[in-house]
């Protein structure tokens, strides 16, 4: 089971993760990030691409499509917040956008 993080390395990785437009959620260890594309088509096949990635970490977004826009939560719920798991899926989701 991933653990949660804390001190030095939770604050590197929220650094690194708000460099690159992620937010905490308040009320929640989580992060949340909103994608936005040209299109229906280019968000979906952006979601289809993130889900082989999340299936292969085994770590699972919770995410909200509506046409153009993927709203992104991440946190680790078995750990009770942010993990290592989520600072790679959020890493890979940004780098699946371009």
């Amino acid at each position: 089971m991933a653990e949660k993080l804390e001190g030095e390395a939770r604050t590197a990785a929220l650094a690194s993760l708000k460099a690159n437009g992620w937010a905490l959620v308040e009320g929640r260890d989580a992060v949340s990030k909103s994608f936005v594309f040209a299109n229906f088509v280019e968000a979906f096949g952006w979601m289809s691409r993130v889900a082989l990635w999340a299936e292969k970490l085994n770590h699972h977004p919770e995410w909200f499509n509506v046409y153009k826009t993927v709203d992104v939560t991440l946190s680790t719920h078995d750990a009770g917040g942010l993990t290592e798991l989520d600072v790679k899926l959020a890493l890979k989701m940004d780098a699946l956008a371009g």
